[in-house]
């Protein structure tokens, strides 16, 4: 994991593995490779397709989780339009749903899945796709496969929640990729302070900031900014930083365009105070659940990191 400023902002770059047979990766690759580069273009994401004669391939998509979910759209509508097609040459009456089928670390399955369950039963009842995850690991692998089908909007809205249980793995796990120490200043170091997670820098920092708190997969945010509980949503709770004055153009953004993308990200409300006189630092409050408060520290942390070390991805 690791962040990244794009121009649209900042955004959490993941990456997500699909496995397609020989005929499907024809078809994303297109005449002359023309389909997947006009993907690539058009999505800004990195679309890698594994190599060799194998009948199944790996095709990797890596970038910020926007352009992820842009070329899953590309792909989604590319796979639907492929059985438009073979129909027209069959006597096949009913449309058979698009499906893709993504390798996940064995590891990341269990929060995939949820407690007895709920996790995988809540993604497939809000966005209507349906949702495998295969019992056994892939052949000489440590992943598994999970088989999304349903309509194109259904497949985009499913990886989304996908992509967000996944960010709540990391953050988990403290899985941060951060640079050494030494390469911090002393104000991203007090910037840093005010932060839950492993910062972007030690794989075990030790720094004076808060414990991370393990918070439950129902509090989990999805990307739309809405708390991911049908129903009960978790008691929202406040926390407060402050952040230097000569940083908060970057927390901000053109017209407030960051801002308004870690809010929508995250799912958490943020107001920024106005400048007081004589003060260097202005006040930010945070405000929604657990999940949603560290998630949107994590993305304001990580766009602080960007703009002191000026290392963009790290």
């Amino acid at each position: 994991m690791e962040s990244k400023v794009s121009e649209g902002g900042l955004s959490v770059t993941l990456t997500i593995r699909l496995l397609m047979h020989g005929k499907e990766v024809g078809s994303i690759i297109g005449k002359k490779g023309e389909t997947v580069k006009r993907m690539r273009e058009e999505s800004g994401a990195r679309i890698n397709i594994s190599e060799g004669n194998c009948p199944e391939r790996i095709v990797t998509i890596t970038g910020p989780t926007d352009a992820i979910f842009k070329a899953f759209a590309m792909v989604a509508y590319k796979f639907e339009e492929d059985i438009v097609n073979s129909m027209s040459n069959s006597p096949a009456t009913s449309k058979p749903p698009v499906t893709l089928r993504l390798v996940v670390p064995a590891s990341q399955c269990g929060s995939l899945i949820g407690k007895g369950g709920s996790k995988i039963k809540e993604i497939r009842e809000s966005t209507g796709a349906q949702v495998q995850v295969a019992g056994d690991m892939l052949p000489n692998s440590t992943e598994r496969a999970v088989t999304i089908s349903g309509t194109p909007d259904a497949i985009i809205q499913c990886v989304r929640q996908i992509c967000v249980v996944m960010l709540e793995a990391y953050t988990i796990q403290g899985q941060y990729a951060i640079p050494h120490p030494d390469q911090l200043t002393k104000l991203h170091q007090l910037a840093l302070q005010q932060t839950p997670f492993p910062p972007l820098g030690q794989t075990n920092p030790a720094f004076p900031g808060e414990k991370l708190s393990l918070h439950s997969s129902e509090e989990a945010p999805n990307l739309m900014g809405q708390s991911s509980g049908l129903d009960a949503s978790p008691p929202a709770s406040t926390h407060e930083l402050t952040i230097p004055n000569d940083l908060i153009g970057c927390i901000i953004g053109r017209q407030g365009t960051k801002i308004n993308e870690i809010r929508q990200m995250s799912g958490a409300q943020i107001k920024i105070a106005n400048a007081t006189e004589g003060s260097s630092e202005r006040q930010v409050t945070i405000t929604g659940s657990p999940a949603n408060i560290s998630l949107a520290q994590y993305l304001i942390n990580a766009r602080l990191t960007s703009e002191v070390t000026g290392m963009g991805a790290l």
